[in-house]
């Protein structure tokens, strides 16, 4: 298994601001979704990643498959390829998903199936604010928690579901999942200054 990275916060920003002119310029024709303001937290979750542990996440995944060690040039050529929302690195075991809560129950069969090998590795599960009030999140996270499985959900909550506030949405002031931090929920707020998609000055999907 490819070794893991030791990346900066400046590093991760750099990477997405070159994704972001890329696209305002349409070197990239297909959607991306951006991070930013949540790489001092990224960067916490990942500590907790091992090489040999499987990583799963929506359509907003770069940071993710930088963390993994996928190398720069590699997640960049598939972003330019039209593949930023379904990045997937098999020989890092990494893979992401452009339908809302696709990687559920994907993540948990995975973790079940580490479970029943005795393999010494771990399940990391990202999803949205929005996706955690969805019913299969409630059903993955209740499957996990009784059955013990080696993985663990990060709630990564900016607020925002497209480009709904998730709260409003639920006439729901505290989320399902909020500040909870445990052996199988990771919960964070961030902000960030990018839209839902693209990257604030070309077209927006």
């Amino acid at each position: 298994m490819p070794a893991m990275p030791t990346l900066t916060k400046d590093r991760l920003v750099a990477f997405e601001d070159q994704v972001a002119a890329l696209f305002n310029r349409g070197a990239i024709r297909a959607p991306i979704h951006l991070y930013d303001g949540n790489e001092e937290a990224m960067l916490d979750v990942f500590r907790e990643v091992g090489p040999n542990d499987w990583v799963f996440c929506s359509w907003r995944s770069h940071y993710q498959c930088l963390l993994k060690g996928v190398p720069e040039e590699a997640v960049l050529a598939e972003i330019l390829a039209g593949r930023s929302i379904s990045l997937c690195f098999a020989s890092h075991r990494i893979y992401s998903s452009a339908i809302v809560g696709g990687v559920l129950p994907i993540a948990v069969g995975t973790a079940l199936a580490l479970q029943r090998s005795g393999e010494d590795a771990r399940v990391h599960c990202f999803l949205g604010d929005m996706t955690a009030e969805t019913g299969i999140a409630h059903e993955s996270i209740k499957y996990a928690r009784n059955h013990r499985l080696p993985i663990r959900f990060i709630v990564e909550d900016n607020g925002k579901s497209v480009c709904t506030d998730t709260r409003e949405a639920w006439n729901q002031p505290t989320l399902s999942h909020e500040g909870v931090c445990d052996d199988y929920i990771h919960h964070y707020r961030y902000t960030t200054r990018y839209p839902h998609a693209g990257a604030g000055v070309r077209v927006q999907f």
